[in-house]
């Protein structure tokens, strides 16, 4: 493999109870259920929560970068889907929440992290 690519691994594997999987990545350890279980955290849910945690921190990293002062970031997710084929995103709304910066400021920071 080469030298210039990051690689992040999670295992996940079923642990006896369908509609949950077991998941590692580095030393964490976490459970993720399918819709149809939804005790825990759900494969969905875990999706969209990637998608919103990058935002929270690329903004926080932009804001450090360009010296925005920034003292909270809030990333709402709303994955919308039809009961019909619940497979598939009809859309996918982010909402932005950010403490500190000018209005201008936060609509920089905000385009610059859906421009990535």
């Amino acid at each position: 493999m080469s030298d210039n690519l990051i690689v992040n691994t999670v295992r996940s594997y079923s642990g006896g109870l369908v509609g949950r999987s077991l998941n590692s990545a580095r030393d964490h350890h976490f459970v993720i259920d399918g819709t149809n279980l939804a005790e825990e955290l759900t494969s969905v849910e875990a999706f969209l929560s990637g998608i919103s945690s990058c935002g929270v921190n690329l903004v926080e990293v932009a804001a450090r970068e360009t010296a925005v002062p920034l003292t909270r970031t809030e990333v709402t997710i709303d994955g919308v889907r039809l009961p019909a084929n619940a497979a598939r995103f009809e859309r996918i709304d982010l909402r932005f929440v950010l403490t500190g910066p000018t209005l201008e400021q936060a609509q920089a920071l905000v385009d610059r992290y859906q421009k990535r």
